[in-house]
């Protein structure tokens, strides 16, 4: 749980805190719970809920399940997301079916009974020695009271087997210079109040705990001192595991479950981290986007898994990786910044929806075409990168999408039958093309040199694709279908063959990119940037 503000850091808390007992031998999986009444992610607006991530079994979850997978190295599934409306649609429906025998049926206790029970199925399913749970929000909010009532009812039933973990923020303020532990003790009395006492509290702040600060903690929180467990700011997320081993938190947590210990290896996270602070020579990136711009603030969470497979493949690289986020509305208000691109060593078009923004993306697209900068297009990328060859190399002028312009003489990109079937009746929740499919790869192709295989699995979220009545126009031109279907009829890879790396993927890629297994194509774009700043 998360007290006294959010983004607090519980996703990346939760992921190394399961790294630490995967290392010690343990199957752990790790479940979100997320306090909205939004039947899944997908509907919600990425500028401020952050990046949508798909699971291979198709589920819109929350950016937390990504952090859970690259950490784990595992698939983390559907069952191991929840949301108030998912819990409450099954509540409904499971009345609707009298599956309750006629019972009144009420928001306590059928609801965290309902939670409970998709709990134990996830850690089931799972196989799991271990299940951490993450609970949405911050305590004291409203919206997540009854999800901290089906933890108190866990750790009633199965004592020995619940633990609570309670990730707080300890403010030093400027002008006074000094921690202040008062937020956290108000945030542990706000979760005493709902029936939990914290087993530990994970202090999130920009400086260490001092012995001081966790004195103070552990008297007025009633938290054992050594489990009072520092997690300052560090320089990159993959040291958070490092840094509570330091605090020795897997030998406290086997202990306080009453599991046997077992030998750590955490050798090969140890060398990821010590490799990527030996880095210096850098490869600078621009990310050519539209999510993340909130006011006067940048937040990159819109694109969270890009991001972090781009730092995988820089680490694997040798190199340090700069990233600029590039508002491509800019572009269309003045065409000639298109011309700053020529400061970067490869750009990325990553995923999105609707017009704002389209024209200044395909404006950095020709731009990256005609000056042989590495261009990786993800998605809408490979959308828009079809679209620029169309129009700037085939001469299909005003050739567009059909989500962009319905009425274009060149709809190179057209949604799909099944999908306009969908939108005619106003179906938008988890109803686009989700999940994990096959793509056969063309030898000649860059993407086959980079699998080193020819058949792949991805995982997709669009409704609109290649247009095959263009495909004999476009490929005569030059364009390589790269990545088809194994009917043929889908063109999910699209390349240029006479350039350092021009590659747009219909997939999306980012979302099977691990820290320890970075993905081809990245590495492969990371290459291509690395030789360009020579």
């Amino acid at each position: 749980m998360g007290g006294i503000m959010s983004g607090v850091g519980k996703g990346v808390t939760v992921a190394s805190v399961g790294k630490i007992l995967q290392s010690r031998g343990y199957k752990v999986t790790a479940i979100k719970i997320d306090p909205y009444i939004n039947v899944d992610a997908g509907t919600m607006n990425p500028t401020e809920h952050g990046e949508v991530f798909v699971t291979e079994d198709a589920d819109e979850t929350d950016q937390d399940i990504g952090n859970y997978e690259r950490f784990l190295d595992i698939n983390i599934y559907r069952v191991n997301y929840m949301t108030t409306g998912r819990v409450y649609q099954s509540v409904i429906q499971r009345e609707r079916n009298l599956e309750y025998g006629g019972k009144c049926v009420e928001v306590v206790p059928h609801i965290p009974e309902e939670v409970i029970s998709r709990i134990r199925k996830a850690a089931s399913k799972s196989k799991a020695d271990i299940t951490i749970v993450e609970i949405g929000g911050t305590v004291g909010e409203y919206q997540n009271i009854l999800f901290l009532e089906a933890a108190r009812l866990m750790h009633y039933r199965w004592p020995q087997d619940v633990l609570f973990m309670l990730v707080t923020y300890l403010p030093v303020p400027g002008t006074l210079g000094e921690m202040k532990t008062k937020p956290t003790q108000y945030a542990v009395r706000e979760l005493n109040s709902a029936g939990i006492q914290p087993d530990f509290i994970i202090g999130r702040s920009t400086h260490e705990l001092d012995g001081p600060r966790k004195k103070k903690i552990s008297t007025f929180c009633n938290v054992e001192k050594e489990n009072v467990i520092s997690n300052p700011d560090v320089g990159s997320i993959y040291e958070v595991p490092l840094i509570l081993e330091k605090e020795r938190m897997s030998d406290k947590i086997i202990k306080k479950l009453g599991l046997r210990p077992r030998k750590k290896d955490l050798d090969a996270w140890r060398q990821l981290v010590a490799k990527t602070k030996r880095l210096k020579k850098v490869v600078k990136i621009g990310m050519v986007g539209k999510y993340f711009a909130t006011g006067d603030f940048i937040l990159p969470d819109a694109y969270l898994s890009v991001i972090e497979s781009v730092r995988h493949a820089a680490i694997a690289n040798g190199v340090k990786v700069e990233i600029d986020w590039l508002n491509s509305d800019a572009y269309e208000k003045d065409k000639r910044m298109v011309k700053e691109l020529k400061k970067y060593d490869g750009i990325i078009v990553p995923g999105g929806f609707g017009k704002r923004g389209i024209e200044g993306k395909i404006l950095a697209i020709q731009y990256a075409r005609e000056n042989k900068l590495p261009y990786f297009g993800l998605c809408l990328g490979m959308q828009l990168a079809t679209i620029e060859f169309a129009r700037n190399v085939v001469g299909l002028k005003g050739a567009n999408s059909t989500e962009i312009n319905p009425d274009t003489k060149y709809p190179v990109i057209h949604i799909m039958p099944d999908q306009a079937e969908k939108l005619s009746k106003n179906q938008y929740g988890n109803t686009m093309r989700l999940g994990a499919y096959p793509c056969v790869l063309d030898k000649k192709s860059l993407a086959f040199k980079a699998y080193q295989k020819n058949r792949i699995s991805e995982r997709h979220r669009h409704r609109y694709e290649f247009n095959n009545d263009f495909r004999v126009k476009l490929t005569k031109k030059g364009l390589l279908l790269a990545g088809l279907s194994p009917d043929k009829k889908l063109v999910e890879i699209i390349e240029l063959p006479n350039h350092p790396f021009f590659v747009g993927t219909q997939f999306h890629p980012e979302f099977k990119s691990r820290p320890l297994n970075p993905h081809p194509l990245f590495k492969a774009f990371i290459a291509a940037a690395k030789k360009h700043s020579k």
